[in-house]
């Protein structure tokens, strides 16, 4: 079944392009395979990154793939600040062709889904996100129980990457995980 990726916002793609043809923005970027890049570059596959915190979800950004040719060199992120979309940083690593296998994966899946990618911060953790209601507004929404996890690759230990988890599997794991423990001698 297909993905239905959503629109980024204008201003964000266009904080991205302008970056991309930035020298000094590529240059300061420190992502090698972007600054060998041979031939143009083009920012694909825009995908939300939402942040779990706690038991709910907020939009924190946008992230782009920058392809070159056939491959992904890189990723470009932006952030929502006080005046709109804005382009924050060029990176590249693991996560760049762990995201591009398990939106392979997803593609070949029985049912549509709306790709975006979970922040999960207090477990240094990725996952794509497939959501079930593909034509929700992208920067809203909640975790429903049967949308899919896919952890990225490095996943945290004793979490597999690349294993579809239905969110009410893997979501009291995670923020069990997340919960710091008490304290020796602290009131529990």
């Amino acid at each position: 079944m297909p993905l239905h990726v959503p629109p980024a916002p204008a201003p964000a793609l266009r904080s991205v392009l302008t970056a991309l043809a930035s020298p000094t923005a590529v240059r300061e970027a420190r992502t090698p395979s972007l600054l060998r890049a041979q031939g143009p570059t083009t920012p694909e596959l825009p995908l939300p990154v939402h942040v779990l915190d706690g038991t709910a979800t907020r939009l924190a950004g946008w992230r782009f793939l920058i392809r070159c040719g056939e491959r992904s060199v890189a990723a470009a992120e932006t952030m929502l600040t006080p005046d709109g979309w804005a382009f924050s940083h060029f990176f590249e690593g693991p996560y760049l062709a762990s995201t591009e296998r398990a939106l392979r994966q997803a593609e070949v899946m029985q049912q549509s889904f709306q790709p975006r990618l979970l922040s999960i911060p207090g477990l240094y953790m990725l996952a794509l996100w497939l959501h079930g209601d593909c034509a929700a507004d992208a920067d809203s929404g909640r975790l429903a129980a049967t949308d899919l996890l896919v952890p990225l690759a490095p996943a945290p230990p004793g979490i597999a990457a690349h294993r579809p988890h239905q969110a009410a599997e893997l979501l009291p794991v995670l923020t069990h995980r997340v919960t710091p423990a008490p304290l020796l001698g602290s009131p529990a």
